[in-house]
């Protein structure tokens, strides 16, 4: 069997939001400013939510927009029981019905397509993609994507318009950390917690408030993995044509199947993540 992974094909990474589990609240410098005073109340923490809220309307406002992504993520070693790796992400949105998410690093060479009718992913490594058709907008294609796949695709849900209703959901705990830099970039600092798992969120103050950086610590796992993005270049205005959002197969590639089928928690172990040639084929 020379390639069994299409079901779980992430872009080596997560959703920003949709995970079940988030982390490990890190320390970061004091502010400089008088608002950087730490504050921590209840879930519903009204300063936390009304910058939340003020991010996600801004970006549901943006009809095209790109942006990119430095990522390291902690991986599992028998020897050294955490590594690091690291990837790259180039991410396009033009609403409502076209996202591209390239990501290339240590562990990855993928990229995602939705053209308004399907969605595709190319596994530039083993040169094999699947495609499956979609409904005709973002969020119906992503969430096909992840109920029917267990497809998660690194940071694609900022292209969401119910970004805010992923966040909030069934969270125990938000608060707001005051003011920091991010790369000299003042951003306000968000902390949200789910499940005994804490994510925080680095977003711009001003009249543009940007998502510029997330940290994600996994409490509940060995070693306390962290899974974190550096966000930059971002695009207001792109002029993004209807080639970037459709994929061309490459010279070779193979053409596999999605698998449909139960969590990855719930897959017999022996498999995980396998996925049918065309053919019948495993």
């Amino acid at each position: 069997m020379r390639y069994r992974t299409i079901a779980s094909l992430l872009i080596l990474g997560m959703m920003l939001v949709c995970q079940p589990a988030f982390a490990q609240k890190a320390k970061t410098g004091k502010a400089s400013a008088p608002r950087a005073a730490r504050v921590e109340e209840s879930a519903s923490n009204p300063r936390a939510q009304e910058i939340l809220g003020k991010m996600c309307d801004f970006l549901k406002s943006q009809q095209q927009f790109s942006f990119k992504a430095e990522v390291t993520t902690d991986r599992p070693s028998v020897q050294a029981g955490i590594i690091q790796a690291s990837f790259d992400i180039e991410a396009y949105v033009r609403r409502p019905d076209r996202l591209r998410i390239d990501g290339e690093g240590d562990l990855v060479s993928k990229q995602f397509y939705f053209d308004g009718k399907t969605i595709t992913l190319y596994d530039k490594t083993h040169n094999v993609y699947a495609t499956e058709e979609v409904p005709p907008d973002i969020e119906g294609a992503l969430e096909k994507a992840h109920r029917e796949f267990h497809l998660r695709v690194a940071l694609a849900d900022l292209a969401s318009e119910r970004l805010c209703d992923h966040v909030s959901k069934n969270l125990t705990n938000a608060t707001y950390e005051g003011l920091h830099k991010v790369r000299g970039i003042l951003c306000h600092l968000l902390t949200f917690e789910r499940n005994k798992v804490r994510f925080q969120v680095w977003i711009e103050d001003g009249d543009k408030p940007l998502i510029r950086k997330v940290v994600i610590t996994h409490d509940a796992l060995p070693h306390s993995p962290q899974w974190s993005a550096f966000l930059t270049d971002w695009n207001l205005a792109p002029q993004l044509e209807d080639s970037l959002f459709a994929y061309t197969p490459a010279q070779g590639a193979e053409k596999i199947e999605f698998v449909r089928g139960q969590p990855a928690a719930q897959a017999p172990k022996a498999k995980p993540g396998a996925a049918k040639k065309q053919g019948g084929k495993q």
